[in-house]
């Protein structure tokens, strides 16, 4: 199971309009299985494009029950769903909220993309929120160093 963090890193961009170098704190999204992890994945990712000091200044845990990707997608969209089940003992509607990271290049392509990946769930459900999130990038499991089962 993906257990995902959202990183704050803070370096020297070039910023392409000016050229002029910046100090920038960005948040990005790391899938990772601890909180080390995340910080030196993040590290790992960014140290290619960053010139001068690079540190990480947060790392918090976030729940995301599932990323939809998409080819061409600039943005990421936080869905929130809640998910409609009856108590059999007292018959009452219990809603349990969920949340999926959807990314499009806009608002309508990312509930079309959420609505289309919900068509084969077997439960009730409603949309309640989609919120755009300002992550510059998302860094699935780093699988290249995992090796089958034999």
């Amino acid at each position: 199971m993906s257990q995902w963090f959202e990183t704050k890193v803070k370096y020297d961009k070039t910023m392409l309009d000016t050229g002029a170098i910046k100090s920038v704190t960005e948040p990005y999204l790391v899938d990772a299985l601890s909180f080390t992890e995340a910080e030196a994945r993040i590290i790992k990712e960014m140290e290619p494009f960053a010139s001068g000091d690079l540190t990480v200044t947060a790392v918090r845990k976030v729940r995301f029950e599932d990323v939809l990707y998409h080819e061409g997608g600039d943005r990421w969209y936080k869905v929130k769903i809640n998910m409609i089940t009856i108590d059999e003992k007292t018959g009452a509607e219990k809603r349990a909220a969920s949340f999926s990271l959807v990314q499009a290049s806009e608002f309508k392509l990312a509930l079309d993309y959420f609505l289309e990946a919900m068509k084969s769930v077997l439960f009730d459900y409603e949309v309640v929120n989609i919120t755009e999130m300002p992550y510059i990038d998302v860094y699935g499991a780093d699988l290249s160093g995992a090796k089958a089962e034999e």
